[in-house]
């Protein structure tokens, strides 16, 4: 009887609330247009378990309810009427700290919000932590935590009940009671005017309490800083000018901190930052001051994406849009306007071909430069609610004299790359986001094509060609996201860049699709490399999605494609499957590729996750192959990081070794550096849809760095020690390689670095394997040892990029090594004609003499760049290799001729050098490519 007058009395209730809501009105009469919440309070957890402490739950809970029962646009739905409806929905008792069960029932119930969360107490302090949950996603709207004196508890609830009643309120469009009106400001077309009474609950952001209009940030002792985005009334003008009225009424963010050369000290050139929003656009725009003559600024690079723009003058950006302070989003700008983009993943994987919608204009004003960027709200993915909470790092570097600084202070250990952290960013309240409902892009392509290909039986000689083809993305829920792709053609994609491979080993290219490129690091594992940098190590790379598309460096069409991305809660999924065609020259049958991950995130910046692939048809036998395996990346500090992972493969005829594991543990101070690591790879582990460069061994490495700063010396920013020791063995426990190695760098203050390395090691090969044309290495044991001395030229100079010669034993003879600009990234050889016009050179040459013969290789790379703006470039890139005789070129036309939408003319041709008629042409295309990006 009391359970069915229970559910009568609750279903009563939220009649009553549904229908005082249609008619516009709150219960008791609160003014029309207000929303009225349903909310429950769940018993709280003692997180110690004491006994003496368990009245505490039910006492924080009730106080909840009571005092926010007090505001007249919520109604409190108890927690014994929740747990009475999961008894009579299930025949059992809610389970205490169920909190997946609780929300379930608040949903047949229509509940909006769940408050839920644990106590600790220690001796006489106590720490209350509190969330409040979206019960329709699921999702942990805000979370607050308080810390006090036991005596205080009943101040402490008092405290949070407040918090959250403040957030409810915002959330409803209106202001919290107690809170003062904002302040008058012009509001004319382009004035600021903050965001409408927002003041986040107490304990939801990790740092100060936001700063009071006017003024945009706030600092504590610590360093930390929040900001506080200000609205303007119209849509900014984004042209570098900073003219609109903005920007004299609104507080610019200020005072940038260094971490080099000097670690804390204040920036030495002026920086202001005014961080602005719409309705449809976050705004980010600022004034650069600079005391050098612009003819002294380094600014030589204006294509997208290029690693160039890093080592230009410039300002760079992280937005943390879900504020799990671990991932975030990178924007670059340098002074001449080019820019640059990417994801970062658990502050550590980077993906640079993340390509969003965004607008940037720089400027000039007598003391320095200006910029203004505008990224619309549908290039963003963030948080469901309107009230945002973000995490913000801004970064200027003045390249000229090689300072780097930030708006908080960062770690000078973790340079370059200190801006990832988006657990030390500064934390942005005050955006007001417009709700995302079902987003939808769709991006049409077409493609006309000539092709002639003398390497297939009969001769393709200009044979003409056409096709279509449908990229598709959806936004599923706020945070998850669709892609679809039909038919794809990847025309567009620049050549792989040619390597020389001495070794036994295979050699790893990064993928250049954008298909696979964007949330590319979502399916990174263990530590494998997956991104522009490639695999560093012999860590296997369970998902390289090279695998798929691709069969002998000749192209397999690919039929259809699906990939899910997203976050929901601490959780970050991804799911992609595509369908490839057959392809006759190489033999290749339709397949299926399947890639599912999911990773849970644990702590500060831990997280553990589980990865599965397949692939329909396996390259080793009948039937088809699977990998999944398991893994954990555990960060204490900044500076101590450990990775682990367990796999294992099934395929065709495969024995009983099929697994491998790894664990590493990796301390990444300034001053000192060390790593220990041990890995494993079975005989029978085959991952199908990765890379594995070495098979079946045992690997431990150790490695021990100094690396301190001598200040007295003033032309020198670093010295470097390191000691390194690499040790393999078969699974069998055969001895194959043993490496000890000795570096010493030197880091100058002009950004030029020289270094040494003298190297020690013993290599076995069970058989022998051909290492050049007819000459062969038997079987045997070899030890080595070799010097090698480098010089990397900063990007300030005309030419830039590293020159380096090694010389040593080589199984049994000699090599003599000569590389000029090659290695990639910052690495990359360059001759800067104008800002808009480079050359990158880049040669490798080695003399080999062995006592079964000599041989020299040689690999010259030339790639000219002429960028017309930003939006638009030609580049060539020329590639010869003596390795396999092929002299080869792609020119590329890119133009982004409107935000997402471009064109693409490109020319491909491969000659062979040894052939009679030399060079004889291999293959040749000539496409042109027009994609249109049509939102909604």
């Amino acid at each position: 009887m009391a359970r069915g007058l229970s559910r009568v009395w609750t279903a009563a209730t939220l009649v009553m609330l549904t229908a005082a809501s249609a008619a516009g009105q709150a219960p008791d009469g609160t003014a029309p247009g207000a929303v009225v919440h349903t909310l429950t309070v769940l018993p709280f957890t003692n997180a110690t378990g004491a006994a003496a402490d368990r009245w505490i739950a039910a006492g924080i809970a009730a106080t909840l309810a009571a005092e926010l029962a007090a505001d007249p646009g919520t109604a409190i739905i108890p927690a014994a009427d929740v747990a009475r409806a999961h008894r009579h929905a299930t025949g059992a008792d809610l389970p205490p700290g169920d909190e997946a069960a609780a929300l379930r029932i608040c949903r047949t119930l229509g509940i909006r919000w769940l408050v839920a969360g644990d106590y600790q107490r220690i001796a006489d302090r106590l720490r209350i932590t509190a969330r409040l949950v979206a019960v329709e996603t699921g999702e942990t709207a805000h979370w607050m935590k308080l810390d006090g004196p036991f005596a205080e508890l009943f101040d402490l609830q008092d405290d949070l009940a407040e918090a959250l009643g403040r957030y409810l309120a915002a959330d409803r469009g209106r202001a919290p009671r107690a809170a003062p009106p904002p302040p008058a400001v012009d509001a004319g077309a382009g004035a600021a005017s903050p965001a409408a009474g927002f003041r986040p609950p107490a304990g939801a952001i990790d740092g100060p309490p936001p700063p009071a209009a006017p003024a945009t940030i706030r600092r504590d002792a610590a360093g930390r800083a929040t900001i506080r985005a200000v609205r303007v009334a119209s849509p900014l003008r984004i042209d570098g000018a900073l003219d609109e009225a903005a920007y004299r009424t609104a507080s610019p963010v200020s005072d940038f901190v260094q971490t080099l050369p000097v670690e804390g000290a204040p920036a030495s050139e002026r920086t202001e930052v005014w961080v602005l929003f719409d309705d449809d656009n976050f705004y980010l725009a600022g004034r650069c001051w600079d005391s050098a003559p612009e003819s002294e600024w380094v600014v030589n690079e204006m294509r997208r994406d290029s690693f160039n723009i890093l080592q230009n003058e410039r300002v760079g950006f992280m937005i943390d849009s879900f504020y799990d302070r671990r991932n975030g989003m990178i924007f670059n700008l340098n002074a001449i306007g080019g820019r640059m983009d990417g994801q970062v993943t658990d502050e550590r994987d980077y993906n640079g071909d993340w390509n969003p919608v965004w607008e940037a204009e720089t400027g000039r004003f007598e003391n320095g430069w200006t910029f203004e960027i505008a990224i619309p709200f549908k290039s963003l993915r963030y948080r469901p609610g309107q009230t945002q909470i973000w995490g913000l790092n801004l970064s200027r570097r003045v390249f000229w004299k090689n300072e780097w600084s930030y708006v908080v202070p960062m770690p000078v250990s973790r340079e370059p790359g200190a801006i990832f952290l988006s657990s030390l960013a500064a934390t942005l309240v005050g955006v007001e986001a417009p709700a995302r409902g079902a987003t939808l892009e769709i991006k049409p392509y077409a493609i006309a094509d000539l092709t002639s290909d003398r390497t297939v039986t009969p001769h393709v000689a200009n044979a003409p060609g056409g096709d279509a083809g449908l990229d598709l993305k959806y936004g599923v829920t706020q945070n998850l996201v669709a892609d679809l792709t039909l038919n794809t053609d990847f025309a567009q994609v620049e050549a792989d860049e040619q390597q020389v491979n001495l070794t036994r080993f295979s050699l790893f290219f990064p993928e250049k699709r954008e298909f696979f490129l964007e949330n590319q690091g979502v399916f990174a594992f263990g530590g494998g490399g997956t991104g522009p940098f490639g695999a560093g190590n012999d860590t296997p790379v369970l998902f390289y999605s090279r695998r798929i598309g691709l069969n002998e460096q000749r192209e397999v069409p690919m039929q259809a494609g699906g990939r899910l991305t997203g976050r929901v809660g601490r959780f970050t999924l991804g799911a992609m499957n595509v369908r490839t065609g057959d392809e006759q020259t190489t033999g290749a049958l339709a397949t299926n590729f399947s890639v599912l991950r999911i990773k849970r995130d644990l702590f500060r910046k831990s997280s553990v996750g589980a990865i599965f692939t397949g692939r329909s048809v396996s390259t080793l036998g009948p039937g088809s192959s699977e990998t999944y395996g398991v893994d954990g990346g555990f960060a204490f500090h900044d500076t101590l990081n450990i990775q682990t992972y367990w796999a294992r493969t099934a395929t065709p005829g495969s024995g009983g070794d099929d697994v491998s594991y790894r664990a590493q543990l990796d301390y990444r101070g300034d001053r000192y550096g060390a790593q220990i690591e041990h890995l494993a790879v079975g005989e029978d582990f085959r991952p199908e849809v990765g890379f594995l460069r070495r098979e079946n061994f045992e690997r431990s490495f150790g490695s021990f760095r100094f690396s301190p700063r001598p200040h007295s010396i003033t032309a020198i920013r670093r010295l470097i020690w390191e000691g390194r020791f690499d040790y393999y063995t078969s699974r069998a426990g055969v001895v194959e390689t043993r490496l000890a190695q000795g570096l010493f760098t030197i880091e100058l203050e002009n950004a030029d670095e020289f270094n040494v390395e003298y190297t020690r090691s013993y290599e076995f090969l069970h058989e022998p394997f051909d290492i050049a044309g007819d000459v062969a290495i038997p079987a045997g044991g070899y030890r080595f040892q070799d010097a090698r001395a480098a010089y990397r030229f900063g990007r300030q100079r005309v030419f830039s990029g590293l020159l380096a010669v090694q010389h040593g034993s080589f199984y049994g003879g000699e090599k003599t090594t000569v590389e000029i600009g090659l290695g990639g990234g910052f690495r990359t050889g360059r001759l800067e004609l104008t800002p808009q016009l480079a050359i990158e050179p880049g040669l490798s040459y080695n003399r080999v003499e062995l006592p079964r013969g000599r041989f020299t290789t040689g690999l010259v790379t030339t790639r000219t760049t002429w960028t017309v703006t930003p939006l638009m470039f030609v580049s060539a890139l020329v590639q010869y290799n003596s390795a396999n005789s092929s002299l080869g070129a792609n020119v590329r036309f890119r133009w982004e001729y409107q935000p997402g939408s471009e064109l693409f003319v490109v020319y491909n041709e491969q000659r062979d050098t040894l052939a009679p008629r030399f060079p004889e042409l291999q293959n040749r295309s000539f496409v042109i490519k027009i994609n249109r990006l049509f939102r909604f």
